[in-house]
């Protein structure tokens, strides 16, 4: 139910196929048979697990949730406006939940992260979480491994929301979990985080009901495997910070329910296979999609239902109210490979909400210094749409990286639009060492420029150090990339 990003901001723009859990099956039935090996694909979620692990984790834990009445109170949540549709009957209950369960709404005044921390100091709270979380870090698989096995096995109605297969997703609910935690004193990043987490989490099937079992068995898992520094002091730290977490995260849901559906439908109306691996696939939603450019979505097949993934809009947004998308067909990559080698128009796709801040200040005549890798040159172009729209002749300069002249995929699109436009200048760099960052050393200066990186993750940290030695403050430099939050990355 949560997933973690780069930079507190949830984005890719590598059109890579990282994992995401997903909403329960069945939604829909494609509008034309899948082909190839994908056909076999599973439909439906399995049983929850019944072995002896997950029924021993879950006696172990038992004993730690009876304890939760001696746990302390939790903060007041924060102030929400009401939902419009009733929540889904919540997952069963353990007879007592360290985590209180966090309100739908509120009429109490918004809680600030940072309030019981003097200015310029680490929280008590944080030093507690950051103390469990060195403890654990040897031993992540193992603590990764008894979530889940006491979550599916204490509450198998939410094993529904995941993916079939959860070779992909397994490591990135914990991971988020703990990240959101390790920064509850940095609210400026936090809350925009966990806000983006919470409207994104509603097309996957959260209800605020689920939020107190998620807390349970995460603290049942960390006690277990922080046992040398978890104590009562630091099982009420953690359950004040979870309950800070998923308030802001459920207000945040409830509040874009009032504004927006959890997901758009899209139909697949034209599929233009670039290479033997890239495609641009165009779709249209059923209703009216906002988004910026430069931002990203999230994106489901009918091949392999409940697995979400993560691509940037390759245009600014059009009259006739298509979208695009560049995708790359990754080894293993379940939806990449689908979507290049199986989707055909009339196929029919299921889309989450757009996020992300790598769009353009247009408040500024400040230049573009864009850096594009390979399908990351797909929100790039949306940018210059976007400048291109707004008339404004403010100089965008584009490097387009490639390890070879075939992987320059777009080069023609980026050339045209260089024709049309003398204030956009496009520089192709190929380099089998894909050392783009680097060729940006030899023109500038930049000190005039804001910059944006597209592209894979290492590219995304070279390029960070190549500007910021050249002299661009790091607040001028904008970037989405999953990498970073999940590996710190």
């Amino acid at each position: 139910m949560f997933e973690a990003r780069h930079n507190m901001d949830a984005p890719t723009t590598t059109s890579a196929d990282d994992g995401t859990p997903g909403e329960g099956g069945g939604w829909f039935t494609p509008r034309k048979p899948p082909k190839g090996p994908e056909d076999e694909r599973i439909t439906t979620a399995p049983e929850a697990p019944e072995n002896r692990e997950a029924r021993e984790a879950a006696a172990a834990v038992a004993p730690d949730i009876r304890r939760a009445s001696q746990a302390p109170t939790a903060p007041e949540p924060r102030e929400t406006s009401q939902a419009t549709e009733p929540q889904a009957p919540g997952p069963p209950q353990a007879a007592q939940h360290r985590v209180p369960p966090p309100q739908a709404q509120s009429t109490a005044p918004p809680i600030s992260v940072q309030q019981a921390k003097p200015e310029g100091k680490v929280s008590a709270d944080a030093l507690l979480v950051q103390r469990t979380m060195a403890e654990i870090e040897p031993v992540a698989d193992k603590v990764t491994s008894y979530f889940y096995a006491l979550l599916f096995t204490r509450h198998p109605d939410l094993r529904a929301l995941f993916p079939a297969a959860m070779d992909t997703q397994r490591d990135r609910i914990l991971k988020a979990l703990l990240t959101a935690a390790e920064h509850i004193d940095h609210t400026d990043v936090l809350v925009a985080y966990l806000k983006n987490l919470g409207r994104g989490h509603r097309k996957y099937g959260t209800q605020a009901e689920h939020y107190p079992a998620v807390g349970e068995c995460l603290i049942g898992s960390l006690s277990r495997y922080a046992s040398a520094t978890w104590n009562e002091e630091t099982e009420a730290a953690w359950v004040r910070t979870y309950t800070t977490i998923s308030q802001i995260m459920i207000d945040a849901a409830a509040e874009d329910e009032l504004r927006a559906p959890a997901w758009w439908f899209a139909e697949v109306v034209s599929h233009d296979l670039r290479t033997p691996d890239i495609a641009v696939v165009t779709v249209r939603p059923d209703q009216p999609y906002p988004f910026l450019a430069g931002q990203y979505t999230s994106l489901e097949t009918p091949w392999w239902p409940r697995v979400w993934r993560h691509y940037s809009f390759a245009s600014a947004p059009r009259p006739d109210g298509l979208l695009s998308f560049h995708v790359k067909a990754v080894p293993a990559g379940w939806v990449s490979n689908a979507l290049v080698h199986h989707a055909r128009p009339g196929d029919i796709l299921r889309l989450g909400p757009a996020t992300g801040s790598m769009t353009v200040d247009h408040t500024t005549d400040s230049g573009l210094l864009c850096l594009g890798g390979g399908t990351g040159i797909a929100p790039i172009k949306a940018l210059v749409e976007d400048v291109a729209e707004h008339g404004r002749r403010r100089p965008v300069e584009v490097f387009y990286g490639a390890r070879t002249d075939h992987d320059l995929y777009d080069i023609d699109t980026m050339l045209r639009l260089q024709q049309s436009h003398p204030w956009l200048a496009v520089r192709p760099i190929v380099d089998q060492r894909a050392q783009l960052p680097d060729a940006v050393r030899e023109y500038g200066p930049w000190n005039e420029y804001d910059a944006y990186l597209s592209g894979p993750p290492g590219m995304i940290r070279n390029g960070m150090d190549a500007l910021r030695d050249i002299g661009i403050p790091e607040g001028r430099i904008r970037h989405d990339s999953v990498e970073e939050l999940v590996a710190s990355d």
